[in-house]
């Protein structure tokens, strides 16, 4: 069995391989000479291609540089910190821990999987030797939850409005927040989960450790998709991009800088109650789609203090390409929204702009692909450098995401190779959905809220 800082030695190994070997075949590092196509340095690009030509040959260009910020943050995240830490270990004993609400938002069209997924984490949390919490089901439907003094189902009522028509998931959350609702003290902490979402042992240690702790108000921590059953191989590859990025760029901005810089996700949340009935959910249309982007650019404008949270949760990829591309659209109008909510100062959502434009444009960047080749320009030598280092960094978050999300104890070697290369076959499959995902969110209908089912049944369209 390898050690926790031997494998973390081995994965920076592999990743400055990765990047090493992109950047001489993409021509960042040039060792080669020759080719057919005309070198861009002999090249005028002004005469050759006319004024407006190039312009848009450099425009193009300049549109690869979008995601550098978390490029940047996801390299340094994922090499300065141990990217395979050992299991977590409880700091203080869980009876001297803040009560904590673990808080599930559910539309109730899956009654079962709530019912069976509230069974499975209120286990975990006894396993784990928390004592002090209670399982809130928030739902517009009633589910019939079984009578439990550790279980309490909130009804939304369907003539419930907030005082600025906030719709969808934030209007669940902020009717738990009415003063006739809400049971908790400001003290108090809650842990949002979506239904699916499935809590373990080390993540529930982890949030224990954050909340006694008592430094920050708010953190989250990381979320996998290839546990038990694998639903849907070609998603679930294709999520491994999102492993990484919460192992890379969301540890790195909490953890360093304690804000959310990028924003972040709408589940693995943990909240003290006090910060987040200031921070509120009840932010109109424009904070109804992506929520929790907007809930996160609030905290921060606010000056509220984020932590990463060690352990992981488990939860399932889209189980068709259609709620994949749906799920993607959703994002993108949602924190499109965000990004240009004028409620928002823009000190605050800069990296996430260029976070949020840079995979608007991203079917611009992908013509780069032919036109780089095709129509050279020239450029210095750091640019093509960038890049490449771009390019290779965003490859290697598919490998590593499946390398931790999968092991060799679980499927053996020869399985486990498989789903290292089917990560980096994916990416042509995740470009394009990611293109269609791109065209809809911009062509089609703003502040709408599609239910990704998880539950193997009907999809729906709110």
């Amino acid at each position: 069995m390898l050690s926790s800082k031997t494998k973390h030695f081995l994965h920076c190994l592999l990743f400055f391989t990765v990047i090493l070997f992109f950047e001489i075949f993409a021509g960042g590092i040039k060792i080669l000479n020759g080719g057919v196509f005309v070198p861009a340095e002999e090249l005028d690009p002004w005469t050759h291609y006319t004024v407006l030509g190039a312009l848009i040959l450099y425009f193009l260009r300049f549109l690869t540089f979008l995601p550098l910020p978390q490029v940047i943050f996801n390299f340094v995240g994922l090499t300065l910190y141990n990217a395979f830490p050992e299991k977590v270990v409880l700091k203080g004993s869980p009876l001297l821990a803040p009560f904590i609400s673990i808080r599930i938002v559910t539309r109730g069209d899956f009654p079962q999987l709530v019912k069976n997924n509230v069974d499975r984490n209120m286990n975990k949390c006894l396993d784990a030797g928390l004592e002090n919490f209670l399982i809130e089901v928030v739902t517009d439907k009633a589910i019939g939850l079984q009578q439990h003094r550790r279980i309490r189902e909130i009804v939304v009522p369907s003539e419930y409005r907030t005082k600025s028509g906030t719709l969808f998931k934030a209007r669940a959350l902020q009717y738990c927040l009415e003063e006739k609702v809400n049971i908790l003290s400001d003290n108090d902490w809650v842990v949002h989960l979506d239904e699916e979402t499935l809590l373990t042992e080390n993540s529930v240690k982890g949030i224990l450790n954050f909340i006694m702790e008592g430094s920050h108000q708010f953190g989250q921590g990381l979320i996998t998709y290839a546990n038990e059953e694998v639903v849907n191989w070609i998603t679930t590859l294709a999520d491994s991009f999102r492993v990484t990025d919460d192992m890379g760029k969301l540890r790195l901005q909490f953890r360093m800088f304690h804000k959310p810089l990028f924003s972040w996700k709408g589940s693995f949340v943990v909240t003290k109650l006090g910060a987040e009935k200031d921070v509120s959910f009840d932010n109109g249309l424009d904070g109804s789609i992506a929520e929790d982007c907007y809930f996160a650019m609030r905290a921060f404008s606010k000056g509220y203090s984020f932590n990463f949270i060690e352990g992981e949760m488990w939860e399932k990829s889209p189980f068709t390409l259609w709620d994949f591309v749906q799920q993607r659209k959703r994002w993108l109008q949602g924190i499109l929204l965000v990004v240009h909510s004028k409620a928002i100062p823009f000190k605050n959502k800069i990296l996430l702009a260029c976070s949020c434009y840079s995979w608007l444009t991203l079917p611009l960047s992908v013509s780069n692909l032919v036109l780089a080749s095709k129509f050279p320009i020239p450029c210095p030598p750091f640019i093509d450098f960038l890049c490449a280092f771009i390019g290779a960094v965003n490859i290697y978050m598919f490998v590593f995401g499946v390398i931790k999300s999968f092991t060799v104890y679980r499927f053996g070697f020869a399985r486990f190779m498989l789903c290292v290369i089917g990560a980096v076959l994916v990416i042509p499959f995740n470009v394009i959905i990611e293109n269609i995902a791109v065209i809809w969110g911009i062509l089609g209908k703003k502040h709408k809220f599609y239910v990704v089912n998880k539950n193997s049944g009907p999809t729906m369209t709110v």
